[in-house]
């Protein structure tokens, strides 16, 4: 009785292996359930992105405002009708000239 009792749970055992270690187990399970939460998360984040991408997209080809947008900011490009004025610092060590040399 004692052999069979023996028997039994190794069967028991070996039965086991599989569900908790095996190719298909939970714990290989647990971890592309977290894979996959993880993904969806950065897909997400991607999504948003592409969607401010297409809209940027949109935009310029239909609208004129972000062209120009972008034109003055990003090329400096000032319209036709606009006076541009350059106001520049004073350099904090003025160069030497040959009349305040002593």
């Amino acid at each position: 009785m004692r052999g069979l009792n023996w028997v039994l749970a190794v069967l028991i055992v070996l039965l086991q292996y599989p569900l908790w270690l095996g190719k298909g187990s939970w714990l290989k399970v647990w971890d592309l359930q977290r894979q996959i939460t993880e993904q969806r998360a950065a897909n997400q984040v991607l999504a948003a992105r592409n969607a401010q991408l297409a809209a940027e997209v949109n935009d310029l080809k239909t609208g004129y405002g972000a062209i120009e947008a972008r034109a003055r900011y990003e090329l400096g490009m000032i319209r036709k009708d606009e006076i541009f004025f350059q106001v520049m610092e004073p350099a904090a060590n003025p160069p030497m000239t040959r009349e305040t040399e002593p």
